[in-house]
């Protein structure tokens, strides 16, 4: 029987022989749950391991036994333990960071998190924060046809399987389940015929180059309550911000991982979230989140009644919001550092310069870009652009992830239909899928009424969300360079190929947009992932890695 205040997470355990646990016990919080902390390790180790995971089905203990700790030396003391100076540590920042109140001592604290078996919906919630670091396994490299405990990896809320409709759950995402399986083994025969191996790719590059497109083209059938493993890396207060936001969630999930978070972040920086359960303080905070959050749905849902209906428009992505003279506010701030005027008497002398003079200027600043990661400085952040964008909810799980856009996004359903890869058409599987986002359809609006914070677990990532994307002129040419990349999931890079048209032809910003020099607006690649899987066998063979 559960404890009285227990989380319940349907979680299952892996198990580890004795030899296994000795070695794992001193770098891992717990050997058991699906929430633990890495203590004891060099932080390259833990950045590289982190950064594995994402590629990986295996959990991350599995993956330190069989990939790690072979670099470790773990033949010496075997009574470390990961509480070992936290005494004195804490009674440091219990004096400077509780009794006084700097915030500012929490940021000194980082902790590496594993976030086990989390829902696609949780992750949102995991990835919300700007000031912390994640990585998730990724649905273009990780089959999801493997199973847990002999089950399909999917969320099994406790209230809805006690319910009426638990059976009916279970039924639905099994299906789901099964036709994503049948679906990827025939989409993966049909782009292996499709493109030949070429001259000079390994088995190795060509066979991984085809499962990435073949997983690409059914993601769209898993369900939101699909599970994911997400590493995060984050300071105290980033993490103490994190779970405070997750204890005011309407979401059971979240509030019972962020339990499971508390207990395993206080193992290692105890101090640090002293203050997210006590009464007068984070939970107090906790509350006010929750009623805000209340009383929005309820006067939206006052104000917006007559209107609240799904209409459909012509574009996608719309831009919302723009400066017009972003583009001489832009070059007035590439200017200020470099004179004693003022901003305003930089602004006026900028305004009676000629074009040719203004665009002497941006190119100075911008210079050479030789690739896509050398990015000019702070001015082009001096103007921002808002998006309205309709995208289907696996596109909105990789653009969401970008820390510095403001992203707000609306309720996950059916509502705005779906999108279906055409390639899935021309292999002939279009009545299987679409069948499939009839079961997901059927299962939410089942779901809706008795659960409707959690009905969203129903939806396949197919269908289409509502959500809205501020950022500035710098982190735009970051976001639009890496997403419409001819590697990224064709989603997403209509998304942000449509963006960057809007940037150049609705906005005006000719010369900002012309600053994007890597944005990728070519058509659909054949296999998306050859050339990196080239490089990829490229940097093994250099180094000797198998």
């Amino acid at each position: 029987m559960p404890r009285a205040n227990e989380p319940q997470i349907n979680y299952v355990a892996e198990e580890f022989t004795p030899e296994e646990r000795d070695i794992l016990r001193p770098y891992f919080t717990n050997l058991d749950g699906p929430v633990f902390a890495l203590v004891n390790l060099p932080e390259v180790v833990k950045g590289a391991l982190f950064a594995r995971y994402s590629r990986s089905s295996k959990s991350l203990r599995r993956l330190f036994l069989d990939e790690f700790v072979g670099e470790l030396d773990t033949a010496g003391d075997t009574t470390v333990d990961a509480t070992v100076g936290l005494e004195r540590a804490e009674a440091l920042y219990d004096r400077v960071f509780f009794e006084y109140g700097d915030d500012s001592v929490a940021q000194l604290g980082g902790v590496h998190l594993a976030c086990e078996q989390a829902s696609n919906i949780l992750t949102k919630i995991l990835e919300w924060g700007r000031l912390m670091s994640y990585l998730e396994q990724s649905t273009r490299y990780i089959p999801y046809d493997s199973r847990l405990g002999g089950r399909y990896r999917y969320h099994r809320d406790p209230d809805i399987l006690a319910s009426n409709l638990g059976a009916r759950y279970v039924a639905g995402m099994d299906e789901l389940f099964s036709t994503y399986s049948e679906l990827a083994a025939a989409m993966t025969e049909y782009f292996r015929a499709l493109h030949p191996k070429g001259e000079g790719d390994s088995d190795f590059v060509h066979r991984q180059a085809v499962r990435a497109k073949a997983f690409d083209s059914v993601r769209g059938i898993l369900p939101a309550a699909a599970l994911s493993n997400v590493g995060i890396y984050g300071s105290g207060q980033a993490y103490e911000a994190l779970l405070v936001r997750m204890r005011a969630s309407s979401l059971p999930e979240a509030v019972n991982y962020a339990e499971l978070m508390l207990s395993e972040l206080r193992k290692v920086v105890p101090s640090f979230l002293k203050r997210v359960d006590l009464p007068d303080r984070g939970v107090a905070h906790s509350a006010y989140l929750a009623e805000c959050h209340s009383r929005m749905e309820a006067i939206a849902y006052e104000v917006l009644a007559e209107d609240n209906t799904v209409t459909p428009r012509g574009s996608d992505v719309e831009l919302v919001d723009f400066d017009p003279e972003g583009e001489l506010k832009v070059v007035a701030a590439m200017l200020y550092p470099h004179t004693d005027m003022s901003e305003s008497a930089v602004l006026a002398r900028v305004a009676q310069m000629s074009s040719e003079d203004r665009l002497a200027v941006m190119r100075s600043y911008v210079g050479d870009r030789s690739n896509r990661r050398h990015k000019p400085g702070r001015a082009l952040e001096r103007t921002a652009y808002r998006f309205d964008v309709l995208s289907d909810y696996g596109g909105f799980r990789d653009l969401q992830r970008h820390r510095m856009a403001t992203v707000e996004w609306q309720p996950l359903g059916p509502h705005h239909g779906y999108e279906r890869p055409a390639a899935l058409a021309d292999a002939g599987l279009a009545d299987r899928f679409d069948a499939a986002m009839e079961t997901s359809a059927n299962l939410w609006e089942a779901l809706a009424e008795q659960f409707p914070d959690r009905a969203a677990y129903a939806v396949s990532l197919a269908h289409r969300i509502r959500y809205v994307m501020q950022f500035n002129a710098r982190e735009a040419m970051h976001l639009l360079e890496l997403r419409s990349s001819v590697q990224g999931h064709p989603s997403y890079r209509a998304v942000a190929q449509r963006m960057h048209r809007l940037i150049e032809e609705e906005a005006g910003h000719r010369a900002i947009a012309a600053m994007m020099t890597f944005v990728d607006h070519s058509g659909e690649a054949e296999l998306e992932r050859i050339a990196a899987e080239r490089k990829a066998e490229q940097r093994r063979d250099a180094t000797g890695t198998s």
